[in-house]
């Protein structure tokens, strides 16, 4: 009886072939010029069979000039990234009661680690493109990216909610529907969180 771990059953030995355990393309540089400015090349049990149980992955991430990848958190891995190429800020915020933010820039060659469930974002503060590598602790690790899990949730999280948890007006969360003409699929939610940012550092 084959034995699942994070969902997926594992293939008989007797089965199992050479490509199971091989992937190739890492190489391969992602579209970073698109939304946000990076790009994601998983290595995860889904691309790479052969990771399933022993709680490993990887991913290559790359950064066009000022890139983002925006704030998140990978519920079942903790992350240990390390800078190929260019320059990143990279942090994480603790969990409460402190909410501390660590912060540092991260050249060529340095590592920075993630701990598992913790909020964390890296950008490209060089002067071109940056590469980089994670790998995390677990063959499917997750991630939640802030924005989209409170502003694009399906269905919606109701209005007065988030006004509460961010302390402003129910108005500062809408954004007028004639902004969908002019935005890309997924900037909206973006520009749903930078309205809302930008209240609480007036107020």
């Amino acid at each position: 009886m084959a034995a699942r771990v994070n969902g997926l059953a594992c293939l008989d030995s007797k089965n199992a072939q050479a490509q199971h355990f091989s992937f190739s393309g890492l190489h391969i540089p992602g579209n970073a010029s698109i939304r946000f400015g990076f790009a994601v090349k998983p290595v995860l049990v889904a691309q790479l069979p052969g990771l399933n149980t022993l709680g490993i992955s990887m991913a290559r991430v790359g950064y066009a000039p000022w890139g983002l990848v925006t704030p998140h958190s990978h519920p079942r891995a903790t992350e240990i990234l390390t800078v190929l190429e260019g320059k990143l800020l990279v942090g994480f915020v603790t969990s409460n009661p402190e909410n501390r933010l660590l912060t540092r820039v991260l050249e060529k060659g340095d590592v920075f680690v993630f701990p598992i469930g913790l909020f964390h974002f890296q950008r490209n503060v060089g002067h071109g493109n940056a590469v980089s590598i994670a790998s995390l602790s677990s063959q499917n690790p997750g991630v939640a990216l802030v924005a989209n899990a409170l502003f694009g949730s399906t269905p919606s999280i109701p209005n007065d909610i988030l006004a509460k948890a961010f302390q402003v007006d129910e108005s500062f969360k809408r954004v007028p529907s004639y902004y969908e003409m002019y935005f890309p699929k997924g900037a909206l939610k973006c520009l749903h969180r930078i309205v809302v940012l930008n209240h609480l550092q007036q107020s």
